[in-house]
């Protein structure tokens, strides 16, 4: 089947004419019977096409480190492909909220960011001046005396993002959670048409803020590819190192929220100040505590001088120390094994069908991470292990971040000790004309993709994002079906999605 589909690495480009236009059908299949046998949707987005819509597939082969594109044409609906493959769920509702076409026999058709149309259709057939809100819907509702609704959120404790959690409960057993977002939802996509422009990176690195890193290099990287630009070999290692600084303070500040949940408060308060330790090496890096303006198409805006480099150094040796101590506490604490064992199972299948990614899929047994299955920059000639564990629980998602986290610093180290002399900026060309090309980058929450599409003068006619929160939110819903409701926060660190970057 994949005969009838293009084949290209990461962050390289082809023609958007080769690439292969299906019908309808041919699409369908094509789709359902490479993801049973293993292959994985990366990305698929409608791209507006005078009266129709051109979907466009990004299949992802892990154990080839092949990308798999195809493309057909629909115009007022087609047939879902969600009943045959349930990773197709939540992109087949995007694209009916952005084009009004409808994906017939779709199981759960309902609006994921709550914005009109880019066309003048609408798939819910709203009036034309209809004041669409976030969360104004109709929810799944289970029937029964003994039966309560629990709603949580938009708002909520604390200094934390917008989403709705709309609990069906017996007594505090959850028999169905249904999770509404797109209160975060600012158009990015959108804004990036007609890009590289002045604001270009600025949006990828407030597109989702704790992964600036993550967002700017895979549109960097989607940049170079499209301008044929060579990267400085000092560069791509500065890029590896705070790309790997970003998973450590996050990884870093998750497991003492995870702590914070089950009130172990050493762990909880040991790591709040150990994740600002690893989000100040950072700062060292560029100035800024997140990473920005430290990328740039072509290389980074900084290099590192040897104090700098001794400096990083020593911090991270001093902060892997005390988050050491502060894990193992976590581990060997007994009332916390009992509290995260057995939580909030995500069985292994369950995650290969709905496309589960990242830290997530990997305490599933999955061994997807695309700093090794797609590798680019330094991760082509310095691997990471993948770090995989098979409880499918609260446990295993906190265990796999504090494996992650040894590996992490490990690599900063090594990178540190060997870091080339050169450069690390080279300037780019303009884009190539009528190409497309993927990006996809390991983020700390997992895989992310970027797919760009350039036209006949060279700038880029469409942009498409998918963060990894994207394919996890529905991971997070299966999850608490017979767990308790106390149980909720315990399983939502554990995953720690994110809603801007859902929302873009």
């Amino acid at each position: 089947m994949t005969r009838q589909l293009l084949a290209i690495y990461n962050y390289h480009t082809a023609d958007i004419a080769s690439l292969p236009q299906l019908s309808i059908n041919d699409f369908r299949d094509v789709i359902i019977n490479n993801v049973d046998q293993g292959l994985r949707i990366s990305s698929l987005f409608g791209v507006g096409q005078n009266e129709n819509v051109k979907l466009i597939v990004v299949l992802a082969d892990d154990r080839q480190g092949i990308l798999y594109l195809a493309s057909t044409e629909v115009k007022e609906n087609f047939k879902s492909l969600t009943p045959d493959c349930p990773q197709a769920h939540w992109f087949e509702r995007e694209i009916a909220e952005q084009f009004g076409i409808v994906p017939l026999e779709h199981p759960w058709l309902k609006p994921i960011r709550f914005h009109k149309s880019y066309t003048n259709n609408d798939a819910w057939n709203r009036p034309a001046d209809t004041k669409i809100q976030p969360g104004i819907t109709d929810f799944f509702r289970v029937q029964g005396n003994e039966i309560h609704e629990v709603a949580v959120g938009p708002v909520h404790a604390g200094i934390i993002e917008p989403g709705h959690f709309r609990f069906q409960c017996n007594g505090e057993n959850v028999l169905h959670l249904e999770i509404s977002l797109g209160y975060q939802h600012r158009g990015i996509e959108q804004k990036m048409k007609g890009s590289p422009h002045n604001r270009s990176v600025q949006y990828m690195q407030t597109l989702a803020g704790d992964t600036t890193i993550g967002h700017t290099l895979t549109y960097c990287g989607n940049l170079e590819a499209l301008s044929a630009c060579s990267v400085p070999v000092r560069a791509q290692v500065l890029r590896g190192i705070a790309l790997e600084l970003e998973r450590l303070a996050n990884h870093t500040g998750d497991l003492g929220a995870l702590a914070g949940d089950v009130g172990y408060l050493p762990t909880s308060s040991f790591c709040g100040r150990i994740r600002g330790d690893f989000l100040n090496m950072t700062a060292l890096l560029c100035g800024n505590r997140f990473g920005r303006n430290f990328l740039c198409p072509g290389g980074t805006a900084y290099d590192m001088n040897p104090q700098q480099i001794d400096e990083l150094s020593s911090r991270l040796s001093a902060a892997f120390k005390d988050v050491k101590n502060a894990v193992n506490c976590l581990f060997t604490t007994p009332s916390v094994l009992s509290r995260f064992d057995d939580i909030g199972i995500l069985l292994k299948q369950t995650a290969k069908d709905l496309g589960i990614v990242g830290p997530v899929a990997r305490a599933s047994g999955l061994d997807n991470d695309s700093r090794y299955n797609f590798a680019s920059g330094i991760y082509q000639f310095q691997q990471v292990p993948v770090a995989t564990w098979d409880t499918n629980d609260v446990f295993a998602r906190a265990y796999i971040r504090w494996l992650e986290i040894q590996h992490s610093v490990a690599f900063i180290q090594n990178q540190l000790d060997t870091l080339p002399n050169g450069s690390v900026r080279t300037n780019p060309k303009p884009l190539g004309k009528n190409k497309i090309t993927v990006g996809i980058t390991e983020g700390w929450r997992g895989e992310i993709c970027h797919t760009a599409i350039t036209d006949a003068t060279g700038g880029i006619s469409h942009y498409k994002i998918v963060d990894p929160s994207f394919h996890n939110w529905m991971g997070l819903a299966v999850v608490l079906r017979n767990q308790q409701i106390s149980d909720f926060p315990l399983c939502n660190k554990s995953f720690n999605l994110s809603y801007c970057g859902h929302d873009l």
